[in-house]
């Protein structure tokens, strides 16, 4: 057997009383601790995969270590009935193997070979008659090594868990830093480059409308597309909504970069990018923000947008004296939301009857119905394209409250 790691000390059933002969076999087998401790380390676990890429001190010191407190904890255990509860050394060795990043795999098989070699061990020193002394030493062997194998794998596996969770911890506090432009306590300050994303997951991905182990999962997904799309961890700030994203040293996003977040988000998801530099990263994160609220309110179809693209919506959604009286003039149509809906998609489609009415799902006729009916309301002319600019900033500034934030 081999190694272990760490949470709770772990309680390892004693096997069934072992007759005299079993113990005294096992005591005849303990002056073979040591070397055969070192064949463990340097020579049977030499097959592992990946065992080899191990530092010598691992091997030499820790590992061998913990393969001669394992067979000698058996086989006293089995000679007298001690040690056979104590899991703790087990458990703090496999959680330092999981903090040094050795696999699993290669751990777990640390103590299924080690197991074997004991039994061999067993095996060579039983002598004649000793048969059943020896069924029952591998009966033993096969009930602790069961249980010391499973302690094991929890513990690494809680580890792991731990480790996770403070580097995630980690990662979104740098960003959160970086988007407040504070100072980066947790990791380098970027000196190059930086690319921020805003994400606006929509409605679909709503955290009001899922459950936290769902929301959980979903911003696991999306930090993977993430990470595999850019090649690096990057730093994000997201919840249930959407969020913030910086990646240092980056300037445009992937090509395909929406195609797979919208295969994990759903279809309503909207996205903006700004390059900037460290010191500009919270003006960035308001930009981008403001970019897809904007391209949000006035009706702009989930998507990747660019201040380019909604370059007049968004000069026109920037508060002034005047927002409060342009802004009143939609009230009229406080409580007739399908007509609000209306004018936005109107106003997107460039006053396109027809294309308005095949994304609302209504006949051409209908919009010109709604449309009369807007206009009587608030006494808007959309025929004049000074009434159209009034009724776009209107729509925009009455959104103005919305959207994702840092």
């Amino acid at each position: 057997m081999a190694q272990e790691e760490h949470s709770q000390p772990a309680s390892v059933d004693r096997p069934p009383g072992l007759s005299p002969a079993a113990a005294a076999l096992a005591a005849r087998c303990e002056p073979q601790v040591n070397e055969l401790a070192r064949r463990m380390a340097r020579g049977v676990f030499e097959q592992l995969r990946g065992y080899n890429e191990l530092p010598g001190d691992v091997k030499d010191v820790e590992i061998a270590a913990t393969a001669r407190h394992a067979i000698r904890l058996f086989l006293r255990g089995a000679a007298d009935g001690s040690g056979w509860d104590s899991m703790e050394y087990f458990q703090e060795r496999a959680a330092q193997r999981a903090e040094e990043g050795m696999p699993l795999h290669l751990l777990l098989r640390t103590y299924t070979l080690g197991s074997r070699e004991l039994w061999r061990a067993l095996r060579e020193v039983a002598g004649p008659g000793e048969q059943q002394a020896l069924a029952e030493l591998t009966e033993a062997l096969f009930t602790v090594a069961d249980r010391v194998v499973g302690a094991v794998a929890e513990s690494y596996l809680d580890e792991r868990v731990a480790l996770a969770a403070e580097r995630h911890e980690q990662r979104r506090s740098r960003a959160r830093a970086l988007l407040d432009g504070r100072a980066v306590v947790d990791g380098p300050t970027p000196d190059g480059p930086v690319l921020v994303l805003c994400l606006r997951f929509g409605t679909s991905a709503a955290a009001g409308g899922l459950s936290p182990v769902t929301v959980r999962r979903l911003l696991r997904r999306v930090q993977a597309v993430l990470d595999r799309a850019f090649g690096t961890e990057v730093l994000a700030v997201l919840d249930g909504d959407g969020g913030h994203v910086v990646v240092p040293g980056v300037v445009e996003p992937p090509g395909r970069l929406r195609e797979l977040l919208r295969e994990t988000v759903g279809p309503e998801l909207r996205l903006a990018a700004a390059a900037t530099t460290a010191g500009d990263i919270p003006r960035a994160a308001r930009l981008t923000s403001e970019v897809v609220r904007v391209a949000a309110a006035c009706g702009v179809r989930p998507g990747v947008h660019r201040l380019e693209d909604v370059l007049l919506e968004y000069h026109l959604s920037r508060p002034s004296e005047g927002s409060a009286r342009i802004v009143a003039m939609l009230d009229p149509l406080a409580d007739r939301p399908e007509l609000v809906e209306t004018l936005r998609t109107h106003l997107e489609q460039r006053q396109d009857r027809r294309a308005t009415a095949q994304l609302l799902n209504l006949h051409p006729n209908s919009v010109d119905n709604r449309i009369a009916r807007i206009q009587d309301l608030t006494g808007l002319d959309l025929a004049d394209p000074r009434d159209v600019a009034l009724a776009l900033a209107a729509l925009l500034l009455r959104d103005a409250d919305t959207g994702v934030t840092a």
